[in-house]
């Protein structure tokens, strides 16, 4: 990534964060200021969950409700297929419903269109929702790109019973995800490299990175226990805020590092795509931390923390414990790709130190659980 001593510093947002209890009931009186006929992109699950909430929300605000189906894979095809329906319906903004996937793909589809987005979450899973860009992959599931757009969604609404009522596992990925922010931030500050909004990073941005580290510190575990019972207290809705609001701003102006790079990384091989993205990314920030040479306690905790959330923190758990080094090193290869956001770190990073401290997060996640009284990590089944 370029440097950027003499950059202007920038900040960019969402034009409107919504969060709260039913927040979905209100959808079409927000979406309604930016369009009149709106398209609705969701998969077939998600369709199921909200489309009585959202038909009965545009019918009370006079908008038509047009569904699309979301075929899965948010890939370049995908998005430029959504355009195309976009103009075949004659529709002015698109509410893309569900987790990243789709999000991203409406954000693309949008930006082909010239047409305004709304991010609609129903899982607090990733930062996507609140990022002008997209992470686009190929039809195996694999990172090809970032893609940038000159503006963040017009509106984000995150109904919190909609993130309460899905599967724990969702949040648990989300908080991994949002963890990377401020370990991210905080070396884009060392190096200051660009950060993802095109400039060097702002006091603001890495303010709200280290207040999603601060507050997932406090209330994911709590908030993790809430939701495997379904129900919304105040510790679900700080991580919901952190989750989806804060680390989107944080990453997106705070700046990413080798967390992230070694998630695209672990994409590059099949024996990962069974893990949701802040899973592979837990395994980066661990990474990172050891590339950084972090203190041995700050590792140590950090590990103990993220395994009691629920999040892997070993290889073995990414279906990487027995591979032969030739995978480790496609694994390296991928993360330190020229444009990787790895090269953000304030030194220089080979592959080789990326092997071994891969190798280093299955050594210290283990002996950090064993010392800790944690169960030892499961490969997933396959």
């Amino acid at each position: 990534m370029t440097e950027t001593s003499t950059a202007l510093r920038t900040m960019i947002s969402p034009g409107r964060y919504v969060q709260g209890r039913g927040a979905l009931d209100s959808l079409g009186s927000y979406v309604a200021k930016l369009g009149e006929r709106p398209l609705v992109l969701a998969d077939d699950v998600v369709r199921g969950l909200t489309e009585s909430t959202i038909t009965r929300s545009f019918g009370d605000a006079g908008l038509p409700v047009v569904f699309e189906r979301f075929n899965g894979v948010p890939t370049a095809a995908e998005s430029r297929r959504v355009a195309g329906v976009l103009r075949e319906q004659g529709c002015d903004v698109i509410v893309g419903v569900g987790g990243g996937a789709p999000i991203d793909t409406a954000k693309a589809a949008a930006d082909d269109t010239g047409l305004p987005v709304a991010s609609v979450p129903t899982v607090a899973s990733t930062d996507a929702p609140c990022s002008a860009l997209s992470v686009v992959y190929t039809e195996q599931g694999a990172f090809e790109s970032y893609r940038f757009y000159s503006s963040n969604p017009q509106l984000v609404l995150v109904d919190t019973l909609l993130a309460a009522g899905a599967p724990a596992r969702f949040l648990v990925a989300g908080v991994g995800d949002a963890l990377a922010t401020w370990i991210e931030a905080r070396a884009v500050e060392q190096s200051n490299a660009a950060t993802m909004a095109g400039g060097a990073a702002t006091r603001a941005g890495r303010a709200l990175a280290k207040l999603s580290w601060d507050i997932l510190w406090e209330s994911a575990i709590p908030a993790v226990r809430a939701v495997e019972h379904g129900i919304v207290t105040p510790a679900v809705e700080a991580v919901v805020e952190a989750n989806t609001l804060l680390s989107g701003l944080g990453f997106e102006s705070g700046g990413l590092a080798a967390a992230h790079a070694v998630h695209d990384g672990l994409t590059a091989v099949d024996h990962t795509h069974g893990l949701a993205h802040g899973q592979k990314v837990n395994i980066g920030s661990i990474t990172q931390l050891i590339l950084e040479g972090r203190p041995a306690r700050e590792i140590h905790d950090f590990i103990e923390f993220t395994t009691r959330v629920g999040l892997p923190t070993t290889l073995t758990e990414a279906g990487l414990g027995d591979v032969e080094d030739s995978v480790l090193r496609t694994v390296a290869e991928a993360a330190t790709a020229p444009a990787e956001t790895i090269h953000n770190l304030p030194f220089p990073v080979t592959v080789d130190a990326v092997v071994d401290a891969l190798k280093a997060v299955e050594v210290t996640g283990r002996a950090v659980r064993a010392e800790a009284g944690l169960p030892e990590p499961v490969a997933p089944a396959h």
